[in-house]
């Protein structure tokens, strides 16, 4: 485990160089929305291939709904990239992060039907998502997807090194920053008992550990490989367990639920909205190597 030091780091916010040394091994970026899908039995249809087909019809919807979001939202002054970006999410993928409601009903006209209400993660086309990101434009623009950059000062370290993590959003976000040990200690470092944040603006560069962390992340036996991981989204995370542990948080919730949990993004309606709109999300992960 890495050895958590009482000090207090006021860390100047550094990009510059240590931009280029950012190896996300992993990124996903997604969106999460709520949307309702319909069917009826009629004569072609038993009940289980009607919720089936409820279900699909929400998957569906869900889509439609993002590819409109992101074309109305995303301000890209290249064209070419907006197109990217909305097929992208035209040729989406989705994952259910919760079934919210369900039910049959009888309407007047169609007879025994099925209702359903998703949250759901839309997933846009990786290749496209790639494609878009390699400008400027927008990994830096606050009109485009939400892209969270992290990286670390170095990739490998040796004993006694200390490890700086880095964070920078084209726009606002939420974030849950961990850190797995070579030895599988998982630590969540923010927000954490000193230090509350957990809403970041976006085009500043943030490290960690500063201002009212009372850590240091120095490297100790055992050596090998140690991952940051990075949820971040435009609406507040999910709640996972946690435990103090020192100046951080131990992780309880069992990491191969830390996924969904954080994705039970907390999305609410605006002033006048008639509906919850869409929060966009973002997991990533970066792996270092620590040694003698």
């Amino acid at each position: 485990m890495k050895k958590l030091r009482q000090t207090i780091i006021i860390a100047a916010l550094i990009f510059s160089a240590l931009h280029i040394t950012a190896r996300a091994s992993s990124a996903i970026q997604s969106s999460i929305t709520d949307a309702d899908g319909y069917a009826c039995m009629g004569d072609d249809k038993s009940r289980k291939q009607t919720e089936q087909a409820a279900l699909t019809d929400a998957k569906k919807n869900a889509v439609d709904r993002m590819a409109t979001y992101i074309k109305s939202e995303t301000k890209v002054e290249d064209f070419v990239v907006q197109k990217d970006l909305v097929e992208a999410y035209q040729n989406a993928t989705v994952k259910i992060v919760q079934e919210i409601e369900k039910n049959w009903y009888k309407d007047p006209n169609s007879g025994d039907c099925f209702k359903i209400r998703i949250k759901a993660e839309v997933i846009p086309d990786e290749k496209a998502m790639e494609k878009a990101a390699r400008t400027k434009d927008v990994t830096d623009n606050p009109a485009a997807p939400l892209k969270v950059q992290l990286w670390t000062d170095k990739q490998a370290y040796k004993q006694s090194e200390k490890v700086r993590i880095y964070l920078k959003g084209n726009k606002p976000f939420y974030a849950r920053v961990l850190y797995r040990d070579a030895a599988g200690h998982l630590l969540q470092l923010l927000p954490n008992p000193f230090r509350n944040d957990n809403y970041f603006n976006g085009g500043v560069v943030y490290e960690i550990p500063s201002g009212n962390d009372r850590f240091d992340l120095e490297v100790t036996p055992p050596f090998g490989q140690e991952d940051i991981v990075l949820y971040t989204g435009t609406a507040p995370l999910g709640d996972i367990s946690l435990e103090t542990q020192g100046d951080v948080y131990r992780v309880v919730s069992k990491p191969t639920d830390l996924p969904l949990l954080s994705r039970g993004l907390k999305i609410q309606k605006k002033d006048g909205e008639k509906q919850t709109r869409p929060s966009e999300f973002s997991e990533e992960k970066l792996s270092i190597r620590t040694g003698k």
